[in-house]
């Protein structure tokens, strides 16, 4: 019983819990940012404009890592559900009657 009742004490290490980054953005969000501005490179033999998509790409990356760094996974499930009725929405459905002339 003295072996049950004692608390076991495990280390645990931040780098376990820490989002896996690149430049401070989500690894799968850099990624992305890379392989457009490759792209535009590749498509429109410009530098500059595939050098500024990847940097514009990495800012936006940082700021949606820095809001939920599960930002990609909620967007991919979000289109398996469906939406939900808000009661608290206003959708204001406006009806239409049309009224159809009897001919006789």
């Amino acid at each position: 019983m003295s072996q049950s009742a004692e608390r076991r004490a495990n280390k645990v290490f931040k780098a376990m819990n820490r989002p896996l980054t690149v430049l401070g953005a989500e690894r799968r969000l850099f990624f992305v940012a890379l392989i457009s501005g490759g792209s535009i490179f590749s498509l429109l033999h410009s530098l500059l404009g595939g050098i500024g998509l990847f940097i514009v790409g990495v800012i936006v990356a940082r700021i949606a890592t820095k809001h939920d760094v599960e930002i990609l996974r909620v967007l991919f499930n979000s289109s398996k559900f469906r939406r939900r009725y808000d009661p608290m929405k206003d959708d204001e459905t406006q009806i239409r009657i049309t009224r159809r002339h009897a001919q006789g």
